[in-house]
């Protein structure tokens, strides 16, 4: 039997997490605002080239434009989520899709 895992807040009320699961990288404008709001590590920014390749993005460097067609941001670290949907929150092309977990 598996139960969605849920926490009960101080107050008394039941907070269940959503865990970020999918992002659409089509929808993705690699703005980078998901990037910044992420407290985890979670995200990260890279090149999408010709071929629909990933490849890493130097953020210090601007002249990799050339390697890419855009930038997208990917999930890079999805165990390090803690549920709190900022990242779906200041996404301006709600890319985000999140999901409860199970115990």
């Amino acid at each position: 039997m598996s139960t969605t895992f849920s926490v009960t807040l101080p107050s008394g009320a039941t907070w269940t997490p959503t865990f970020v699961s999918k992002l659409d990288d089509e929808k993705c404008i690699g703005c980078g605002r998901c990037f910044k709001v992420c407290p985890r590590g979670v995200l990260a920014l890279v090149g999408v080239t010709e071929d629909g390749e990933r490849v890493s993005v130097d953020l210090d460097d601007d002249d990799d434009d050339e390697e890419y067609e855009k930038k997208v941001m990917t999930i890079a670290h999805q165990e390090l989520c803690i549920g709190c949907t900022a990242c779906s929150k200041i996404c301006p092309k709600k890319c985000y899709t999140h999901q409860s977990a199970t115990i």
